[in-house]
Order: structure tokens, then sequence, then C-alpha cells
């Protein structure tokens, strides 16, 4: 065993490069020998240099480098080994005649033939192995080594070498060879490492933004957990991976997700803040990275197979809502860059993750919505009137199509006594549930005004008064109040700016000119009152505005003139076919187009 230094006709300069030798004598006449030493350096040179230019795939650039060495010096054994920076490891990157086994052996700086090479950064010679005490004996059958330090820009990055089952294989020429080669494989390898870096970022910088993208489209937590383990495996290559999300105390971290060597489970496992690597995450508001839980005092035993972890927490609007944990197999395998990519990912998961669970509040706000609505629709049903009365000299009808899963619109056949009955219409401003509330107010105050049997004129100024005293900012009703009298055939009307009614005769058809301020809007009002006397086929209709507002899709208003029309086309028939055409005829003119506002008809027909 010897370390030999450059032999003097080879020389090294500061950037421990090495020129072939002097051609010339010390008398200045040339040497042949050097001559042909000179000439076949340079020309392995330039199929060198020719072979690292080609290519930046490192790869195919070591792969070339041992078949160029191979041409000069004919090796049994090549290795060329890389050293890692953070665990000061050097490990082989590309062998040819080694066993698997001895593929993934790691070898410390320092360590072995190869690792004192690495620590004095000057290339050894080695004639027997046997007799030196340094060799780590991975191949019984080595006798000689030659092994030179990789060194670009000053900057040891891995060591090559070579090795022969025969003792005294490898000569000083072939160590200069071998030193002229590293020199420059050693820049070549960092030109294809930048460029595999550059391009390897500009992926993840791609995919990162493809992850941002799509998990915010994904708004249930399950297929969220799911597709955020799938898409960080285009990043790192894990092996287990875990969601841990922080209790509503901030006290416990529990398993939300997990993923274990190619199969999707969720432990229900419950981590208090105070213990494990990952409540340290949460603690220290830092990522955690340990090369070895086994000699980590804090690390949890949950998966037998850890050995390396690698933990982010996950921020949002400056408080940790939970974890992402990623645990493999292998000692110290995640890097600074694993941990950056985690770093980037975390704040899109964190935000992703809060949208969902925003998104899922909302969705059991809205059942339970729902389910009120639901409930109110029922409540506003039963305290409209089951049907119409019947009549002894006349027909009603009554049709109601809320515009929502509950409306405004409100209508009444009241009791006024013998042959006498209370025909009420309202429309309550607004819609949906504040107009169904406030119309279940001015139903329960109209009934119980109702007892003494008040004229129409007079009912509505009791209403009127009575939402005085209950005002609500920008709430008001319009109504139509009717007594239709059956023994004389007669009709009271009172009106508080709702639709006027129509009365339709003989094939003509006029609309009764009550007007009136709407109700709960100004106090002290008084209302008109007027009496219409009909006979035998007369039709009056009442409708709410939701009838003549009703739009097509050019923006046309199905409007009085075309009401009028249908009622008097139609006033022969029954007063429930009378309701039903208007129905649909209104129906038919919307053609598809959604409703805006509550629709409600009641028909009178005179006997």
């Amino acid at each position: 065993m010897t370390i030999l230094p450059p032999s003097p006709p080879v020389a090294q300069d500061f950037e421990g490069d090495y020129r072939p030798a002097d051609p010339l004598d010390p008398l200045g006449h040339l040497d042949p020998v050097n001559a042909r030493i000179e000439a076949a350096d340079v020309a392995y040179l330039m199929r060198l240099t020719d072979a690292l230019n080609t290519t930046l795939d490192l790869q195919t650039l070591l792969k070339r480098t041992a078949e160029l060495v191979h041409s000069v010096i004919p090796y049994r054994i090549f290795t060329i080994l890389l050293l890692n920076d953070r665990t000061h490891e050097l490990r082989m990157r590309f062998q040819i005649g080694h066993s698997p086994q001895v593929e993934r052996t790691r070898i410390a700086v320092g360590k072995g033939v190869v690792g004192q090479v690495a620590l004095t950064r000057q290339p050894l010679l080695l004639n027997d192995v046997s007799t030196d005490p340094r060799y780590i004996p991975a191949n019984p059958e080595v006798r000689s080594e030659l092994a030179v330090p990789l060194i670009a820009k000053n900057r040891l990055i891995g060591v090559m070498d070579l090795e022969s089952e025969q003792a005294e294989f490898f000569r000083p020429e072939q160590l200069r060879v071998l030193t002229m080669t590293a020199s420059r494989i050693a820049q070549a390898i960092e030109n294809a490492r930048l460029y595999a870096r550059v391009t390897r970022q500009a992926q993840t910088l791609e995919v990162l933004n493809e992850i941002a993208t799509e998990l915010a489209s994904i708004l249930d937590l399950k297929p969220l957990f799911e597709r955020v383990g799938q898409l960080l495996r285009r990043l790192i290559d894990y092996q287990m991976f875990s969601i841990l999300l922080l209790d509503e105390k901030g006290e416990t971290l529990i398993t939300r997700y997990a993923w274990r060597f190619g199969y999707a489970s969720a432990p229900l496992r419950r981590i208090p803040v105070n213990s494990g690597l990952v409540g340290a995450a949460v603690r220290e508001w830092r990522t955690v990275n340990v090369a070895d839980v086994l000699n980590d005092p804090r690390y949890l035993p949950m998966n037998p197979e850890t050995r390396s972890e690698l933990i982010v927490p996950l921020f949002y609007k400056g408080r940790v809502i939970g974890v992402l944990d990623l645990e493999h197999s292998r000692t110290g395998f995640f890097n600074e860059e694993h941990e950056r990519i985690l770093t980037t990912l975390a704040a899109q998961v964190a935000i992703a993750i809060e949208n969902a669970r925003l998104y899922q509040a909302v969705r059991l706000q809205e059942q339970q919505l729902e389910r009120d609505i639901a409930m109110a629709r029922e409540v506003q049903l039963r305290l409209l009137p089951a049907g119409p009365p019947s009549l002894s000299h006349a027909e009603l009808a009554v049709r109601f199509v809320p515009a929502r899963t509950i409306g405004g619109d409100l209508y009444d056949f009241l009791d006024y006594g013998p042959g006498r009955t209370a025909i009420v219409l309202g429309d309550v401003s607004g819609k949906a549930a504040p107009a169904a509330l406030f119309a279940a107010l001015v139903s329960g105050i109209k009934r119980s005004a109702a007892q003494p049997h008040p004229g129409p004129a007079a009912m509505l100024g009791l209403l009127n008064d009575a939402l005085q005293e209950r005002k609500l900012e920008s709430q008001y009703v319009v109504m139509l109040f009717a007594v239709w009298n059956d023994e004389n055939r007669t009709l009271q009307v009172a009106n508080s700016g709702a639709v006027q009614p129509i009365f339709c005769r003989t094939g003509e058809s006029v609309p009764v000119r009550a007007e009136g301020f709407p109700l709960g809007m100004f106090a002290n009002v008084t209302y008109e009152e007027f009496n219409v006397a009909t006979q035998p086929g007369d039709a009056i209709v009442f409708v709410s505005d939701g009838i003549l507002d009703a739009e097509n899709a050019q923006g046309d208003m199905y409007g009085e003139e075309r009401l009028a029309g249908l009622i008097c086309a139609h006033r022969g028939r029954p007063a429930r076919e009378i309701a039903d055409a208007i129905l649909a005829d209104v129906t038919r003119f919307q053609d598809g187009k959604e409703r805006f506002d509550d629709e409600t008809i009641i028909v009178l027909r005179v006997q």
C-alpha cells in the first residue's frame, strides 16, 4: 500500500487539473517516448472532451466515461462514487463489476480506500490491498486498486475507483491518465447535476402549479386528502404519508388520512401536541426532518419500518391547523429539496383544507336551512285554506304557485255570517322566508280583526293600524278584501294597492277601479269601498302581480289585456276551469323561463 504523489512529468494546477508530460528533455531535445505519450494523452483527452460535451444526462455521461477509461485501462471493476454533502457519505452512482449488495453500500469520508482519497483529496494506488488495513473487503478477489478524487472548482464531489483481481495491476502512467480524466469528468458531472437540478425545479414548479389549480377545485375532504397523496408522489418518492389535523381545542393531532406502501388507510390515531415528532412540528412552528428516528427520543414508534421522517406544519391565517408527515424506511432519505417542495405544497394544502371545511360547514347550514324551509312551507300551507267554500249562487276556485319553496302571497276565505263570505288576496313585499313570515303575521292579525265582521274598507284600516304598531322596516303588504253576499249576488271590494279585480260580463271586461295605499306603509290611512252588482254568468277574477308581471324569454310581460281576453273567452266555463286556463296560459307564455314572483288566482263565477 502506497500513496503516490504526482510523478515528475505531471504537474497540478490550482484547479486540481493535470498537464501532460513535457515532450522536451532537460537539454531541450525532443524525447520520442514523451512525445508519444503526449500524443496519446491529447488524443484521449479529445475523445473524452467530445464524449463529455455531447450529453447532459448524468447516467449517459458516467457510462461514456467508463467506456473511455476502459479503452486505456483494462480494469475489471469500475466505480464512480458521489459525495452526499449532508451526510458526508460516498454513494455508488455508477459501477461495473460489483454485486447489487455492494452497490447499496454507503462509505463515510475517511473510511476505506475511497474514503481516504475523499478525505485527503489525493490519488491513491495500492499494489496489494490485502496488506492495507484501510481496505474494505467488499470483493475478496480484489488485489489492486486505483482511486482518484473528483474535484470541480476546488470542491470534492466524489471519487473514481478502479479495481483488479491481479496484484500490481495498475501502473503510474495509468494513474496519470485517470487523474486527467477525473478533473474533466468532475466538471462534467457538476454540469449534468446543474442541468438535472434546473430541469427538476422547472418540473417541480409545473407540478406545484398544477397541484394548486387542482386542489382549489376539490371541496370534499376525503377526495382532497387522497388527491394530495397522489400528487405528492409525483414530487417525492415517499413510502408512508399521513395528514394529521388539530382538533377544535388545538391540543390533539388526529390522523385524517394515511398511506402505507401503496395502500390507503385512515387509522384513528390521536397524538397530543406535547409528544412525538409531529407534536414538535406543531409546538415549534417549523419543519422537522429526522435522518434516523431510532436516534431521536421524541419519536413515537407508530410504524416499525420507519427510519427517516419529514414533517411540515400546515399554516392558515397565522395558526397551525395540522401537519403533513412523510416517512421512509431508508435513513437520511429526505433532503433540503424535499423540505422546500413540501413546505411550498403545504401552503396550498392548508388553504384547500380550510376551503373544504368551509364548504362542508356551508353545506350543513344549507341542509339545515332546507329542512327549516320545508317546515316553513308546511306551516304556510296549513295557514292557507284547504279549498274555497261551496256557495249556492256562485262558484269559487283558487290556484297558488309560489316562485320559491315558500312564498309571500296569501289568500283566505272567511265566514262572514249567513250567506256572506270574505275573499282575501294579499301579496307581501319580498320573497321566500321573510315574506312568508310576514304573511303569517298578517294572516294572524286579519283573522283576529275579522271576528266582528267589519266591512272591507274598515278591515283594511284595522290591519294598517295593527301593522303600524308592529312596524317592520321595508315590510308592507298589498291586499284585496272583498265580501260576497250570496243572497243578493253583490260584492263589496276594498283595495290597498293590489292588482285591481277584472270583471267580465257578456264578453266584455272592466277592472274594478279600487285603489289604496299598501298596509303598514303609512299611518292613519282610510280606504274606499266599492259595491259591484252581478248577474248569472258574470266572472270576477282576483290575481296577484305575479300573473300580470310574468315574463317570457324576450322580456315581454303577460299583462292585463291578455288576462282580460282569456277570462272573457272562458267565462262560460266552471270557475276551476277558468283558473286552470289562466295558469296554463301564463305557463305557456313564460315558455320555460323561471318564475320570479308568486302566482295566485281566485275566480268568482256567478251561477
